[in-house]
């Protein structure tokens, strides 16, 4: 059983201009796309193959994998990008509008501090809203291919910050790229979902 290569949940040019069709065509279908191929080319044959793609990941980091732990965790981490986005992102309500209130103040607190990371982040990485055991919400960063796939933490949303994921659009100018997302296409309803159930995302299976 391969991991799934999935599709996008929206079309190419449904986040335009904040990111453009050209993209999205090309992380989608050229670097996440390369990760599944190689994490799938990995495992093949081994008894990681019939494995979860979470359960891929937990391994290549016990074992110090770092080719597989790359390819899976970056697999991983842009399927829950893409969801994390939404052509119209909406805005949080409830039991998620809440907490994080409690946490930061604000729904626009959250969003600056979110952004304030994502601009601050050194070089390559990701930047996460994510919920504790206890449901209080932070902020968190990683660096290149590190995942809240595995650990402690309830990932909630996550930012791209390699510098594929904005360059054709914005050039080197993350903080444009990171306003763009975060004031209009962050997608509450999954945040909200990945809260409510309190359990780490799986990625889908086909």
């Amino acid at each position: 059983m391969a991991i799934a290569f999935p599709d996008l949940p929206y079309a190419h040019d449904a986040l335009s201009p904040a990111i453009s069709a050209d993209t999205l065509q090309t992380h989608h279908g050229k670097h996440h796309k390369a990760y599944v191929d190689k994490t799938n080319a990995a495992v093949e044959g081994t008894d990681l193959a019939d494995a979860s793609l979470e359960a891929i990941i937990a391994a290549a980091d016990e074992k110090g994998d770092k080719g597989l732990f790359n390819n899976s965790a970056q697999s991983w981490n842009h399927a829950f990008y893409w969801h994390s986005m939404a052509p119209e992102g909406g805005a949080p309500s409830g039991d998620l509008k809440a907490a994080i209130d409690a946490a930061f103040g604000s729904v626009d607190a959250l969003v600056e501090k979110l952004q304030t990371a994502g601009a601050g982040h050194f070089a390559s990485g990701w930047v996460w809203l994510a919920a504790d055991a206890d449901g209080k919400l932070s902020v968190e960063e990683t660096h290149d291919a590190g995942t809240l796939a595995i650990g402690g933490k309830n990932p909630l949303l996550t930012l791209d910050v390699w510098e594929h994921a904005y360059y054709l659009d914005h050039k080197n100018v993350r903080p444009d790229y990171l306003k763009a997302v975060s004031t209009g296409h962050l997608n509450w309803d999954f945040a909200a979902e990945n809260y409510a159930r309190g359990s780490i995302w799986s990625y889908p299976s086909d």
